[in-house]
């Protein structure tokens, strides 16, 4: 009889310790706060990142279409006046660092619509990209034959600082952003490289 008494009073008191444990709210928004403050933080840089991403692809583009631009209003070229348009490239995307970029201009006879031949290329290394005579596919809206465009083709890889070294292992840390501009002669009918290296 004793026992069965002492068996209720404990089941009781167990029973209202669980009642006040579940009643009670101290803590909560410290718990609340630990399982939100996370997701808030994580959205608040991914908000930040496509901000930069975006304004890093426009300076691409501009830095891309300048080159170009630049290369159309000379009546020819050769190695010093094309290793320039490295320094232009990196004013253009300042203030962002361009690290390891590719930057190829090339130099294209149009020979039919949609086609070209190219006549000179050159890259940020000093090297020729692609081989002298070689037909090249142009966009649909370059239908101009007799003509001579110049193409500009530059990719920046940009860090992604939502998967920055020491945060998080994954190899997949940065993103290529590219552009290619074509932009026409300005002057005469061809611009000639007088040095450009040969294609190997």
């Amino acid at each position: 009889m004793m026992a069965m008494r002492y068996h209720k009073i404990l089941v009781s008191w167990k029973l209202e310790a669980l009642r006040a444990f579940w009643r009670d709210r101290k803590g909560t928004g410290a718990i609340e706060f630990a399982i939100i403050a996370p997701l808030l933080i994580m959205a608040y840089i991914g908000c930040f990142e496509i901000s930069v991403g975006f304004n890093v692809a426009r300076k691409v583009s501009r830095a891309s279409s300048t080159v170009a631009d630049v290369l159309t209003q000379m009546p020819s070229v050769d190695k010093a006046s094309l290793d320039g348009m490295k320094a232009v490239t990196q004013s253009v995307m300042s203030p962002f660092g361009i690290g390891k970029y590719t930057l190829k201009m090339t130099g294209i006879k149009m020979t039919a619509p949609g086609l070209g031949e190219v006549a000179w290329s050159y890259d940020q290394a000093g090297a020729a990209p692609y081989k002298a005579g070689s037909t090249v596919k142009m966009p649909s809206d370059i239908s101009a034959v007799n003509t001579f465009i110049v193409r500009s083709e530059l990719v920046v890889p940009h860090e992604i600082l939502l998967f920055a070294p020491g945060l998080s292992k994954s190899t997949a840390n940065s993103i290529d952003i590219s552009k290619t501009a074509y932009f026409r002669q300005r002057v005469g009918t061809e611009i000639k490289c007088s040095d450009c290296p040969v294609f190997k």
